[in-house]
Protein backbone atom coordinates (compact mmCIF):
# COMPACT_ATOMS: atom_id res chain seq x y z
CA UNK A 1 0.00 0.00 0.00
CA UNK A 2 1.11 3.58 -0.92
CA UNK A 3 0.16 6.35 0.99
CA UNK A 4 1.26 10.28 0.65
CA UNK A 5 -0.27 12.67 3.21
CA UNK A 6 -0.40 16.49 2.68
CA UNK A 7 -1.31 19.29 4.71
CA UNK A 8 -4.18 21.51 4.01
CA UNK A 9 -4.11 23.50 6.95
CA UNK A 10 -3.65 23.21 10.77
CA UNK A 11 -6.17 20.60 10.93
CA UNK A 12 -6.53 18.91 7.84
CA UNK A 13 -4.88 16.58 5.79
CA UNK A 14 -5.63 14.76 2.85
CA UNK A 15 -4.27 11.33 2.19
CA UNK A 16 -3.64 9.93 -1.42
CA UNK A 17 -4.16 6.09 -0.93
CA UNK A 18 -3.25 3.03 -3.32
CA UNK A 19 -3.19 -0.57 -3.29
CA UNK A 20 -2.59 -3.05 -5.76
CA UNK A 21 -2.37 -7.15 -6.33
CA UNK A 22 -3.79 -9.27 -3.95
CA UNK A 23 -5.81 -7.58 -1.65
CA UNK A 24 -7.56 -6.44 -4.14
CA UNK A 25 -8.15 -9.50 -5.94
CA UNK A 26 -8.61 -11.31 -3.20
CA UNK A 27 -11.72 -9.00 -1.99
CA UNK A 28 -13.14 -9.66 -5.36
CA UNK A 29 -12.98 -13.43 -5.04
CA UNK A 30 -14.49 -13.16 -1.60
CA UNK A 31 -17.57 -10.76 -2.65
CA UNK A 32 -17.82 -13.30 -5.58
CA UNK A 33 -17.67 -16.41 -3.47
CA UNK A 34 -20.43 -14.72 -1.34
CA UNK A 35 -22.77 -13.45 -4.79
CA UNK A 36 -22.23 -17.52 -5.47
CA UNK A 37 -24.24 -18.69 -2.49
CA UNK A 38 -26.69 -16.10 -2.74
CA UNK A 39 -27.39 -15.15 -6.06
CA UNK A 40 -30.55 -17.22 -8.01
CA UNK A 41 -29.24 -17.31 -11.56
CA UNK A 42 -31.96 -19.20 -13.91
CA UNK A 43 -31.43 -22.77 -14.27
CA UNK A 44 -28.73 -23.41 -11.55
CA UNK A 45 -29.14 -24.71 -8.27
CA UNK A 46 -28.15 -22.03 -5.53
CA UNK A 47 -24.12 -21.69 -5.49
CA UNK A 48 -23.78 -24.09 -8.47
CA UNK A 49 -23.74 -20.82 -11.21
CA UNK A 50 -20.25 -20.83 -13.40
CA UNK A 51 -17.99 -18.05 -12.72
CA UNK A 52 -18.57 -16.65 -16.00
CA UNK A 53 -22.13 -16.65 -15.61
CA UNK A 54 -21.82 -14.73 -12.33
CA UNK A 55 -19.12 -12.05 -13.71
CA UNK A 56 -21.88 -11.37 -16.67
CA UNK A 57 -24.36 -10.63 -14.45
CA UNK A 58 -23.19 -9.18 -11.41
CA UNK A 59 -19.59 -7.62 -12.19
CA UNK A 60 -21.37 -4.14 -11.36
CA UNK A 61 -22.65 -5.32 -7.74
CA UNK A 62 -19.69 -6.93 -6.80
CA UNK A 63 -17.46 -4.03 -7.79
CA UNK A 64 -19.79 -1.99 -5.76
CA UNK A 65 -19.57 -4.50 -2.81
CA UNK A 66 -16.08 -4.45 -3.10
CA UNK A 67 -15.34 -0.58 -3.44
CA UNK A 68 -17.76 -0.76 0.03
CA UNK A 69 -15.43 -3.53 1.96
CA UNK A 70 -12.48 -2.64 0.64
CA UNK A 71 -12.01 1.33 1.33
CA UNK A 72 -12.47 1.79 4.94
CA UNK A 73 -10.16 -1.48 5.54
CA UNK A 74 -7.85 0.47 3.57
CA UNK A 75 -8.63 3.89 4.98
CA UNK A 76 -8.00 2.47 8.69
CA UNK A 77 -4.58 0.44 7.93
CA UNK A 78 -3.02 3.68 6.09
CA UNK A 79 -4.09 5.75 9.61
CA UNK A 80 -2.69 2.86 11.26
CA UNK A 81 0.65 3.36 9.27
CA UNK A 82 0.87 7.06 9.05
CA UNK A 83 0.22 7.58 12.83
CA UNK A 84 -2.70 9.71 12.14
CA UNK A 85 -4.88 10.20 15.10
CA UNK A 86 -8.87 11.43 13.41
CA UNK A 87 -11.41 12.89 15.16
CA UNK A 88 -13.79 13.34 11.99
CA UNK A 89 -15.68 10.57 9.36
CA UNK A 90 -13.27 11.45 6.38
CA UNK A 91 -14.49 12.63 3.00
CA UNK A 92 -13.70 10.20 0.03
CA UNK A 93 -12.64 11.53 -3.21
CA UNK A 94 -11.83 10.71 -6.72
CA UNK A 95 -11.95 6.69 -6.22
CA UNK A 96 -10.50 4.67 -8.66
CA UNK A 97 -11.05 1.02 -8.53
CA UNK A 98 -10.77 -2.39 -11.29
CA UNK A 99 -9.38 -5.49 -10.57
CA UNK A 100 -6.17 -5.05 -9.59
CA UNK A 101 -6.02 -1.92 -7.93
CA UNK A 102 -8.04 0.69 -5.60
CA UNK A 103 -7.08 4.39 -5.47
CA UNK A 104 -8.83 7.14 -3.61
CA UNK A 105 -8.46 10.37 -1.74
CA UNK A 106 -9.08 10.47 1.85
CA UNK A 107 -9.48 14.25 3.32
CA UNK A 108 -9.91 14.26 6.89
CA UNK A 109 -9.55 16.68 10.35
CA UNK A 110 -6.88 15.31 12.70
CA UNK A 111 -6.79 15.87 16.27
CA UNK A 112 -5.41 19.06 17.92
CA UNK A 113 -2.01 18.92 19.61
CA UNK A 114 -2.73 19.74 23.34
CA UNK A 115 -0.51 21.65 25.41
CA UNK A 116 -1.15 19.56 28.74
CA UNK A 117 -0.72 20.40 32.01
CA UNK A 118 -0.28 18.90 34.81
CA UNK A 119 -3.55 17.13 35.90
CA UNK A 120 -2.51 15.61 39.28
CA UNK A 121 -2.50 16.92 42.81
CA UNK A 122 -4.80 19.56 41.64
CA UNK A 123 -6.53 20.90 44.94
CA UNK A 124 -9.92 20.17 46.16
CA UNK A 125 -11.72 22.17 48.57
CA UNK A 126 -14.34 19.68 50.92
CA UNK A 127 -16.34 21.34 53.48
CA UNK A 128 -18.21 19.20 55.85
CA UNK A 129 -21.81 19.36 55.18
CA UNK A 130 -24.46 20.63 57.64
CA UNK A 131 -28.52 21.28 58.15
CA UNK A 132 -29.28 23.62 59.98
CA UNK A 133 -32.64 23.72 61.97
CA UNK A 134 -33.87 26.42 60.48
CA UNK A 135 -33.52 24.83 56.79
CA UNK A 136 -35.13 22.37 58.03
CA UNK A 137 -37.79 24.58 58.89
CA UNK A 138 -38.07 25.95 55.65
CA UNK A 139 -38.65 22.89 54.06
CA UNK A 140 -41.20 21.77 56.45
CA UNK A 141 -43.43 24.87 55.60
CA UNK A 142 -42.63 24.48 52.26
CA UNK A 143 -44.15 20.94 52.19
CA UNK A 144 -47.36 22.08 54.33
CA UNK A 145 -47.65 24.83 51.32
CA UNK A 146 -47.69 22.01 48.69
CA UNK A 147 -49.77 19.83 50.49
CA UNK A 148 -52.21 22.75 51.93
CA UNK A 149 -51.94 21.53 54.93
CA UNK A 150 -51.82 24.44 58.13
CA UNK A 151 -50.22 22.62 60.51
CA UNK A 152 -49.00 18.94 60.75
CA UNK A 153 -49.01 16.93 64.06
CA UNK A 154 -48.32 12.91 64.21
CA UNK A 155 -51.83 12.29 62.58
CA UNK A 156 -50.80 14.09 59.71
CA UNK A 157 -47.34 12.86 59.54
CA UNK A 158 -49.03 9.38 59.95
CA UNK A 159 -51.33 10.35 57.12
CA UNK A 160 -48.68 10.92 54.23
CA UNK A 161 -46.93 7.98 55.34
CA UNK A 162 -44.32 8.62 58.37
CA UNK A 163 -44.93 7.99 61.66
CA UNK A 164 -44.75 11.15 63.41
CA UNK A 165 -43.69 14.85 63.00
CA UNK A 166 -40.01 13.77 64.19
CA UNK A 167 -39.57 11.26 61.53
CA UNK A 168 -41.11 13.53 58.54
CA UNK A 169 -38.61 16.50 59.91
CA UNK A 170 -35.71 14.24 59.66
CA UNK A 171 -36.61 13.17 56.08
CA UNK A 172 -36.35 16.57 55.27
CA UNK A 173 -32.91 17.21 56.82
CA UNK A 174 -31.92 14.06 54.74
CA UNK A 175 -33.24 15.47 51.49
CA UNK A 176 -31.70 18.76 52.25
CA UNK A 177 -28.37 16.97 53.04
CA UNK A 178 -28.60 15.12 49.74
CA UNK A 179 -29.05 18.66 48.02
CA UNK A 180 -26.06 19.93 49.55
CA UNK A 181 -24.03 17.06 49.24
CA UNK A 182 -24.81 16.41 45.23
CA UNK A 183 -23.78 20.15 44.38
CA UNK A 184 -21.12 20.28 46.14
CA UNK A 185 -19.73 17.17 44.32
CA UNK A 186 -20.67 19.10 41.34
CA UNK A 187 -18.81 22.04 41.96
CA UNK A 188 -15.89 20.05 42.99
CA UNK A 189 -15.93 18.33 39.68
CA UNK A 190 -15.96 21.45 37.63
CA UNK A 191 -13.54 23.19 39.65
CA UNK A 192 -11.56 19.87 38.79
CA UNK A 193 -11.90 20.70 35.03
CA UNK A 194 -11.64 24.05 35.29
CA UNK A 195 -7.95 24.13 36.48
CA UNK A 196 -6.76 21.35 34.12
CA UNK A 197 -8.28 23.71 31.26
CA UNK A 198 -8.08 26.97 32.14
CA UNK A 199 -4.79 28.58 30.36
CA UNK A 200 -5.02 25.92 27.85
CA UNK A 201 -4.99 26.74 24.03
CA UNK A 202 -5.40 25.14 21.17
CA UNK A 203 -6.94 24.78 17.80
CA UNK A 204 -10.86 23.20 18.46
CA UNK A 205 -12.19 21.82 15.62
CA UNK A 206 -14.97 23.90 13.62
CA UNK A 207 -16.91 20.55 12.43
CA UNK A 208 -16.81 19.24 16.27
CA UNK A 209 -18.10 23.22 17.76
CA UNK A 210 -21.05 23.05 14.80
CA UNK A 211 -22.38 19.45 15.94
CA UNK A 212 -21.80 20.25 19.42
CA UNK A 213 -23.84 23.01 18.80
CA UNK A 214 -26.76 21.12 17.00
CA UNK A 215 -27.01 19.08 19.53
CA UNK A 216 -27.94 22.13 21.99
CA UNK A 217 -30.12 23.56 19.99
CA UNK A 218 -31.79 20.63 19.61
CA UNK A 219 -32.71 20.70 23.10
CA UNK A 220 -33.21 23.71 23.56
CA UNK A 221 -36.07 23.97 21.06
CA UNK A 222 -37.61 20.83 23.00
CA UNK A 223 -37.48 22.64 26.42
CA UNK A 224 -39.26 25.63 24.86
CA UNK A 225 -41.45 23.39 23.39
CA UNK A 226 -42.50 21.57 26.89
CA UNK A 227 -42.83 25.07 28.38
CA UNK A 228 -45.79 26.10 25.56
CA UNK A 229 -43.56 28.46 23.68
CA UNK A 230 -45.11 27.68 19.74
CA UNK A 231 -43.51 26.77 17.08
CA UNK A 232 -43.48 29.68 14.84
CA UNK A 233 -42.15 31.73 17.84
CA UNK A 234 -39.00 29.05 18.24
CA UNK A 235 -38.36 29.03 14.61
CA UNK A 236 -38.37 32.71 14.60
CA UNK A 237 -35.93 33.02 17.64
CA UNK A 238 -33.74 30.24 16.29
CA UNK A 239 -30.59 32.10 14.99
CA UNK A 240 -30.45 34.50 17.94
CA UNK A 241 -30.94 31.25 20.33
CA UNK A 242 -28.02 29.82 18.02
CA UNK A 243 -25.82 32.76 18.76
CA UNK A 244 -26.26 32.50 22.46
CA UNK A 245 -25.47 28.75 22.61
CA UNK A 246 -21.91 29.27 20.71
CA UNK A 247 -19.81 29.83 23.17
CA UNK A 248 -21.28 26.62 25.66
CA UNK A 249 -20.45 24.41 22.36
CA UNK A 250 -17.22 25.63 22.27
CA UNK A 251 -16.42 25.23 25.91
CA UNK A 252 -17.83 21.73 26.11
CA UNK A 253 -15.69 20.73 23.00
CA UNK A 254 -13.12 22.03 24.58
CA UNK A 255 -13.54 20.11 27.88
CA UNK A 256 -14.03 16.76 26.31
CA UNK A 257 -10.78 17.24 23.90
CA UNK A 258 -8.75 17.73 27.43
CA UNK A 259 -10.84 14.70 29.06
CA UNK A 260 -9.93 12.61 25.74
CA UNK A 261 -6.19 13.61 25.48
CA UNK A 262 -6.17 12.80 29.59
CA UNK A 263 -7.80 9.24 28.64
CA UNK A 264 -4.98 8.58 25.74
CA UNK A 265 -2.12 9.38 28.71
CA UNK A 266 -4.07 7.17 31.21
CA UNK A 267 -4.46 4.39 29.07
CA UNK A 268 -9.00 4.78 29.61
CA UNK A 269 -11.19 3.36 26.91
CA UNK A 270 -12.38 5.98 24.70
CA UNK A 271 -16.34 4.82 24.58
CA UNK A 272 -19.05 6.68 26.27
CA UNK A 273 -18.06 6.42 29.97
CA UNK A 274 -14.67 8.62 29.02
CA UNK A 275 -15.50 11.39 30.65
CA UNK A 276 -17.00 9.86 34.15
CA UNK A 277 -13.28 7.66 34.22
CA UNK A 278 -11.16 10.90 33.50
CA UNK A 279 -13.31 13.01 35.95
CA UNK A 280 -13.14 9.99 38.76
CA UNK A 281 -9.43 10.08 38.03
CA UNK A 282 -8.84 13.39 38.70
CA UNK A 283 -10.66 12.81 42.14
CA UNK A 284 -9.31 10.22 43.06
CA UNK A 285 -5.44 12.07 42.25
CA UNK A 286 -6.44 15.53 43.68
CA UNK A 287 -5.01 17.49 46.90
CA UNK A 288 -7.99 17.43 49.11
CA UNK A 289 -8.37 19.76 51.87
CA UNK A 290 -11.47 19.38 54.40
CA UNK A 291 -12.51 22.33 56.31
CA UNK A 292 -15.60 22.43 59.13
Amino acid sequence: MKTEVKKLDSGKRELTIEVSGDPVKQKFEEVFEKIARDAKVPGFRPGKAPRDILEKNFSQAAHEQVRKELIPEVYRQALAEEKLDVIELPEISDVRLDRATLAFKATVEVAPQIPLKNYKGLAVQYRKIEVTPEEVKRSLDSFKESHKIEAIDDAVARSIGYPSVAELERMLQMQIFIQKENAQRQKIENDLVEQVSKELSFRIPLAMIERQLDGLLRQAKVDLAMKGVAREQIEEHEKALRDQLKAQAEKEVKVYLILAEIAKKESIAADDHMPRHVIELLLKEADWHISE
